[in-house]
């Protein structure tokens, strides 16, 4: 008498091999694409990419792209604005910048405002940030107050400053006369006017770099300082073979940054001195809105522009490339 044994579901006999039920249920059988026919529904890669990317990529293109090729073409031009008349000229608006007698003064205006901007708003920043990183009584409120001049308009901040800086009832007149020393002449002399456009950016910028690094800092992880501590690592040690290089890619950032942003100042610059005395903070940035829209010559201010343009790309290229090298990414 014959006797069936009955495998429980999902254990029966292993199929032979090469056999057409081995072959269905082989895992290259199961991952097995599905039919073109089913994704038919949805949109493809790139018409998502172009519903997202869309609007950004042409707004780039019409207000940053298009612009900066108009200006390239209007460097090649002698124009006025408002006049119907544009004679091609080639290359000479450029010649004409560089051989002009107050070219040097203006490149000189701008390194060194350039330099010092930058250089004295990292380092304050730095000291800043390690302050409001540090056990602070009020420690919102004092960042809070680190950061707001930020915010502000910078018109505002300069018009508010001109009363600071008053030779005859500023508070730094006041201040300098109760040590029993005179107030020097912000207005008139061009070494003290850029001296003061320069205190009154810093003033105003030095929060952005406060607040980037105090993030930076509060990335660092805390077992690398309390290991630095418990080996005896004091406080500048610390500072020099830990935080320092951890704060690489910030540093790297923010050099990028504000220098760009400080090449490009002008409204501080406009509220307080409009380039003068004797162009002593005429740098090539409001060089371009002088000749553009008080001048008037358009093709000579297309060609300025177009420089400082080369010039911030050669200097972000040569950050790039050379300055990335030496950050440390964790």
């Amino acid at each position: 008498m014959s006797s069936t044994i009955l495998s429980p579901p999902g254990h029966g006999p292993s199929p032979r091999p090469g056999s057409p039920s081995a072959a269905a249920d082989s895992p290259r059988a199961r991952a097995r694409p599905r039919p073109a026919g089913r994704r038919r529904g949805r949109p493809s890669n790139w018409l998502l990419f172009a519903l997202l990317a869309g609007p950004n990529i042409a707004l780039l293109l019409v207000f940053t792209y298009k612009p900066l090729l108009q200006s390239l073409y209007y460097s090649t031009l002698q124009w006025n604005i408002g006049s119907a008349i544009a004679r091609p000229v080639g290359l000479r608006n450029y010649t004409d910048w560089f051989t002009a007698p107050g070219t040097p003064q203006i490149v000189t205006v701008t390194v060194v405002f350039t330099l010092a901007t930058v250089g004295g708003g990292m380092i304050i920043g730095l000291a800043l940030a390690l302050l409001l990183n540090s056990k602070l009584k009020l420690k919102g409120a004092a960042r809070t107050i680190v950061v707001a001049p930020y915010v502000l308009s910078g018109v505002a901040v300069g018009l508010l400053w001109l009363f600071v800086f008053d030779p005859n009832f500023g508070i730094t007149s006041a201040v300098l006369q109760g040590l029993g020393m005179s107030s020097p002449d912000w207005y008139n002399d061009p070494g003290y006017a850029l001296a003061m456009v320069i205190i009154v950016y810093l003033w105003k910028n030095v929060g952005y770099v406060a607040l980037i690094y105090l993030a930076g800092l509060q990335a660092i992880p805390r077992d690398l300082l309390e290991a630095a501590s418990l080996d005896g690592a004091g406080r500048i040690r610390t500072l020099l073979g830990i935080t320092l290089p951890l704060l690489g890619p910030t540093t790297f950032f923010l050099s990028v940054t504000t220098l760009l942003s400080s090449l490009q100042s002008f409204d501080i610059i406009q509220a307080m001195t409009k380039g003068g005395p004797l162009e002593g903070t005429t740098t090539m940035m409001y060089q371009i809105y002088q000749q553009g829209f008080v001048a008037g010559t358009a093709g000579y201010s297309s060609a300025i522009a177009t420089i400082l343009f080369l010039v911030l790309l050669a200097v972000t290229l040569l950050q790039l490339k050379f300055v990335e090298r030496k950050v440390h990414y964790s």
